[in-house]
């Protein structure tokens, strides 16, 4: 094989070959850039790194290598082999070029790569976000829900423990204080869970709702302000609260105890909020005769739709018997676990057989909502970011709003 036609093979790497790595006795040194040597181009005997590569070629002088340099400028522009000289050495030298240029654009592009631009604003930023949220529940601007035109009366009942009752009252009365309601709370529940949350006093021996429907005391004077929600008051709940049922059972007109200490109340108020406890005594009897409106939590999960039928039919035998004005008016869907099929399948049955009084927002399952009361806070002033805060808020806006349409229709 010649010598041209050695030179004209390719290496493995598609660079063209050394003809003296095929000779015997040739040592096919590679050239400084790890490159074969080239046919035409002589391998030195040392390399000298201050030198050039062209002044490094044997017998080289300084116009020859400006001159073989322009001849390779040329050769670079055409085709090497038709147009004259040294295919396999324009060929090398081609190659070296465009390694190169790849080598000079890949540091450029590092050097000089414009940054990414962030089409995220301050404003699409999760801090952000919950900053708004936090805003839109504390409303320190004052915007104030549509009021309505007589207070409303509302029992938050279900027989079923545990299905947020209390929690829904605590932070519906907090939502709607916050913005511009009057709101009474009444404990009614032996535990005083409302009260606790609320961060009022309700330790044996605290004026409470005991009192009042025991011993006959005015509602004002066991009434405690709320510390930071202006508008909103709370009547405590004590462990005396348990005996009442079996102390009311002697006492006449004991169904209707709480309604005559609502309606003797002589503050202004918008909404009272009665917790009841996971009963159908005595005491949620006196809460169904007080109230015109019945608000139902239910939990999305199948044992909370067991007890749900007996407290409607409660509900009726309380409006044929005692108070011809209650209605369930509202149903609210809480620990709502989207990740899961039982919560859609409970909330798609409730909506389907309820109608248009379950609420639109649903409360979901949220850690914060369960942190909040370790603090005496309910989590509308302990997390006001948080989903169960404008879930909460949500949910009272929209009972305002629907309150306003129906006074607005009568």
């Amino acid at each position: 094989m010649s010598d041209a036609a050695v030179g004209r093979m390719a290496s493995p790497l598609g660079w063209p070959g050394d003809p003296t790595a095929h000779r015997p006795g040739s040592a096919g040194r590679p050239s400084p850039l790890g490159w074969p040597w080239s046919r035409t181009t002589p391998i030195p005997d040392t390399i000298d790194p201050t030198v050039s590569e062209p002044e490094q070629s044997a017998g080289a002088e300084p116009g020859a290598q400006s001159e073989s340099g322009s001849e390779t400028e040329e050769a670079l522009m055409v085709d090497a082999g038709p147009q004259g000289g040294s295919p396999d050495g324009a060929a090398t030298d081609a190659s070296h070029r465009r390694i190169r240029e790849v080598l000079d654009a890949a540091t450029v592009s590092r050097e000089t790569a414009p940054d990414p631009v962030s089409r995220e604003t301050d404003d699409d930023l999760p801090i952000a976000i919950e900053a708004r949220r936090a805003v839109a529940v504390l409303n320190p601007s004052g915007e104030a829900m549509p009021r309505p035109p007589a207070t409303r009366i509302m029992c938050v009942a279900n027989q079923k423990g545990g299905v947020g009752k209390t929690t829904s009252t605590v932070n519906l009365a907090v939502a709607l204080a916050l913005h511009g309601s009057r709101v009474l709370v009444v404990d009614l529940d032996p535990q005083g869970n409302a009260s606790t949350g609320l961060g009022v006093d309700h330790h044996a021996g605290i004026p409470s709702i005991y009192d009042v429907l025991i011993e006959g005391v005015p509602l004002a004077d066991v009434a405690a302000p709320v510390e930071g929600v202006p508008g909103l008051l709370c009547v405590p709940a004590t462990i005396d609260l348990a005996g009442a049922e079996i102390e009311l059972v002697s006492v006449v007109a004991r169904e209707t105890r709480l309604r005559r200490a609502i309606e003797a109340y002589d503050g202004d108020l918008d909404y009272v909020l009665i917790d009841c406890p996971p009963s159908l005594g005595l005491l949620t009897v006196n809460a169904l005769v007080a109230a015109r409106e019945v608000l139902i939590p239910i939990q999305c999960e199948y044992y909370a739709l067991e007890g749900l039928g007996q407290l409607l039919r409660n509900v009726d035998l309380v409006k044929a018997h005692l108070n011809n004005d209650v209605e369930v008016t509202t149903i609210l869907l809480t620990m709502y676990d989207g990740r899961t099929k039982l919560a859609d399948q409970v909330a798609a049955e409730v909506r389907e057989h309820f109608k248009d009084i379950v609420l639109s927002t649903v409360i979901p399952r949220s850690v914060r909502v369960s942190e909040a009361p370790g603090y005496g806070q309910s989590v509308m002033t302990y997390d006001p970011g948080s989903r169960g805060a404008t879930s909460y808020l949500s949910a009272a806006r929209e009972i305002a709003v629907r309150g306003a349409k129906e006074a607005a229709a009568t």
